[in-house]
């Protein structure tokens, strides 16, 4: 059964914590500061990836009391799988570094967290601001699934339609967005763990409100972190120096999975922003 949260107040969601610790110590200390409970708190999932501290980032995690849905690293870890399952094609830059940091991180997730995993729900629903937004990882018909902002309308419509809701909120592109679906909300949290190619070194979540009277708001906030340490634990423990780097310059060091709007607007500072539904 799919899980259910209803909402009376503000709900934080956030994305790929991807083993950096620092970041995921910045969010909830963020959350804490916001006075949003846990209870109010969703994670779309990849709570494991390319930085230095797997183990401790899922215990943080686990111990929070958040929300948290699998992503495709969750299934594949808790699964026994060789690989990350992100969807990158054979051979590509993104493919060789997942080789770097994956088997590093299945090899210091406990037993218990792995069980954890397996038990992580593939979605849930949100009720808030008078609508029920499905939460997933990256498509409704594809965890690993990449939708990013300049999506074809008609392809987030049908995912839309596979969800049975009247909207989305979504993660695992890496990049945050809001997007308007034929009147529906696409709500892209991002990635805290990882920058958004933008040249900064901030990373994103978001804030979702239900507005009095009925109605929803949104807004992507950056998150400022010790970004110097988690790079240092990151080449402490020899993983691949691509994604330590961009921590700190903020450019992803692969575009493989980025279509063409994506990757015209490379290194370009994102800013907040808000909308109403």
């Amino acid at each position: 059964m799919t899980p259910l949260l209803r909402a009376d107040g503000p709900v934080l969601v956030f994305g790929g914590p991807y083993s950096n610790l620092q970041a995921t110590e910045a969010l909830l200390a963020e959350a804490a500061r916001l006075g949003i409970p846990p209870t109010r708190m969703v994670c779309t999932g990849d709570v494991v990836a390319y930085g230095a501290d797997p183990a401790s980032t899922l215990d943080r995690v686990m111990r929070s009391g958040s929300h948290v849905i699998a992503g495709n690293c969750e299934e594949n870890l808790a699964a026994g799988e060789a690989d990350c399952g992100c969807g990158f094609a054979e051979g590509t830059a993104c493919d060789l570094l997942s080789r770097g940091w994956y088997p590093y991180a299945a090899a210091r997730v406990t037993a218990a967290q792995g069980r954890w995993m397996a038990a992580l729900p593939g979605r849930l629903v949100l009720e808030i601001g008078g609508r029920r937004l499905a939460v997933i990882h990256g498509g409704a018909t594809e965890t690993s699934r990449f939708l990013f902002a300049s999506a074809e309308e008609a392809v987030l419509a049908a995912e839309l339609a596979a969800t049975g809701c009247d909207g989305v909120v979504a993660g695992h592109c890496g990049i945050p967005f809001l997007r308007d679906v034929r009147g529906a909300p696409w709500i892209n949290a991002g990635a805290i763990g990882m920058p958004a190619d933008d040249g900064t070194p901030r990373t994103w979540f978001a804030l979702l409100w239900p507005e009095p009277g009925g109605g929803l708001r949104a807004e992507l906030r950056p998150l400022s972190y010790d970004h110097d340490a988690a790079a240092a634990a990151m080449r402490a423990a020899r993983l691949p120096e691509g994604y330590a780097a961009a921590l700190g310059s903020g450019i992803w060091p692969s575009a493989d999975v980025l279509p063409p709007a994506e990757h015209a607007r490379r290194g370009r500072p994102l800013v907040p922003v808000a909308r109403r539904w």
